[in-house]
């Protein structure tokens, strides 16, 4: 492999920022100081006036791969995840087949083996019938990141709504337990009563048939279960002020049985947006009124949501336009989350130690990632450089999601990814990708 040494970067690691060098070798990162010399072939970086990052991990990802190939391939959404500074990547279950037995589980890890450009992990599916397959994962407790459990509906037989399979999830998975949390008979309830008053529904409908008590119903009862048996409670996207008052702030993620993960389009977009934007935006759980992006923020900055991802999922042009009953629920987002952040960084909502804390810091640790999610000496050199000060629009030719498009599309972002590292390859440099080599199988000190 090749030797890197990135010169004179504005580093961002461990809530601080400091000037130096960092000496990349063997896939990992050898040395960080100041002034680092190097005998021999190293290849010098010039990131002055650059700020380097360890790279996102997006614990929330629909690649597609076995089954829909026709919205993407793990193969496409890596190379679009690398680019926007994405280094590792935890994909769901609701591929076709769901990965519902250790067999399809495996598979999907084989396609990743020889196509991502990213790292890579997979969840274990969960339905109302597959208990004992679950429980296998437990075997594999250091290469799995979690199992996934929907309580609201989703594609398939992946919905899980009877409490006593429920009940026998939590009690007896070691590994973290993820959960897409929204109440599946009030969605029901809610979409009848919607079409008799309105029975041309539209996009603008989603949340009122979505709506914050679906997802407070839902997230309430999978903390109830967590806290019964003690387990590793990770919910996903939240999206509503009032869950918010499930979840504390007061100890480090590390000590944290129950932890909270927010979108970047929950943190970006609001029900006033479908009026412009229509499906591209429907998604779930929805998109909400503008008072519960506004708590997102709130709860983001002072630690009660733990990370930030994308659930990334992408869908085609057509699936898209269709009808507002018939159109998928999902976004492509995964090429676009750390950019966004950067802009929300440049408007001074956040800083870029705390952006670093919750794509990468704080997923590795809630994971319990091995030797990635930070810049450290001896991790592996999963690692980003960002031009503040170069700006990108969004357009048709810069996407790089199969389906071809972003709900972003038009927008222009502040600053610029320059170079991606992935286990210390350059696999993106100014535009251009180095598909030479491909990611790994992330490990998990558990």
């Amino acid at each position: 492999m090749k030797t890197y040494l990135i010169k004179d970067a504005c580093i961002i690691n461990d809530s601080k920022r400091t000037y130096g060098d960092v000496l990349i070798k063997n896939k990992r990162i050898e040395k960080i100081g100041n002034n680092i010399n190097v005998k021999g072939s190293a290849i010098e970086i010039d990131a002055h006036h650059q700020f380097l990052l360890p790279g996102v991990i997006d614990d929330q990802v629909h690649f597609r791969e076995p089954g829909l190939t026709h919205k993407a391939t793990i193969y496409t959404e890596a190379k679009a995840a690398v680019a926007g500074g994405t280094t590792s990547f935890m994909e769901m279950p609701n591929t076709n087949p769901p990965a519902f037995t250790q067999e399809l589980l495996e598979n999907k890890y084989e396609i990743a083996k020889r196509s991502a450009l990213a790292n890579y992990s997979f969840f274990m599916g969960t339905s109302n019938d597959n208990y004992e397959e679950v429980m296998k994962t437990n075997k594999k407790k250091n290469d799995v990141c979690g199992v996934k459990i929907f309580m609201g509906s989703s594609t398939g037989n992946l919905l899980v709504d009877n409490p006593l399979v429920l009940d026998k999830i939590f009690a007896g998975t070691e590994l973290l337990i993820a959960t897409h949390c929204e109440e599946e008979r009030m969605i029901r309830e809610n979409f009848e009563k919607r079409k008799k008053e309105n029975p041309n529904l539209t996009a603008a409908d989603h949340p009122i048939i979505r709506n914050e008590e679906v997802c407070f119903e839902s997230s309430f009862k999978a903390i109830q279960f967590a806290k019964k048996h003690n387990s590793r409670l990770h919910i996903l996207h939240i999206s509503t002020e009032k869950e918010l008052q499930l979840f504390g702030n007061m100890i480090p993620i590390k000590d944290k049985r129950i932890t909270a993960e927010v979108c970047v389009h929950h943190l970006h977009f609001t029900a006033d947006d479908y009026e412009r934007l229509g499906n591209l935006i429907k998604c779930n759980p929805a998109i909400k009124s503008p008072n519960n992006k506004e708590a997102l923020w709130k709860a983001l900055l002072d630690d009660r949501l733990d990370v930030i991802a994308t659930d990334h999922a992408p869908h085609t042009w057509e699936e898209k336009n269709e009808p507002y009953e018939k159109a998928h629920a999902g976004l492509p987002l995964v090429q676009h989350s750390l950019s966004l952040m950067l802009h929300y960084v440049k408007e001074g909502r956040i800083n870029l130690e705390k952006v670093v804390e919750k794509m990468s810091h704080a997923v590795a640790d809630c994971f319990q990632i091995k030797d990635r999610g930070y810049i450290h000496e001896g991790y592996f050199a999963d690692l980003v450089l960002v031009d503040m000060n170069e700006s990108q629009i969004v357009s048709k030719q810069n996407i790089l999601y199969k389906c071809g498009w972003s709900p972003l599309e038009g927008f222009t972002f502040p600053a610029t990814i320059k170079n991606t590292f992935v286990n210390g390859h350059l696999v993106y440099g100014n535009g251009v990708f180095d598909e030479s080599q491909f990611g790994e199988r992330l490990q998990f000190s558990r």
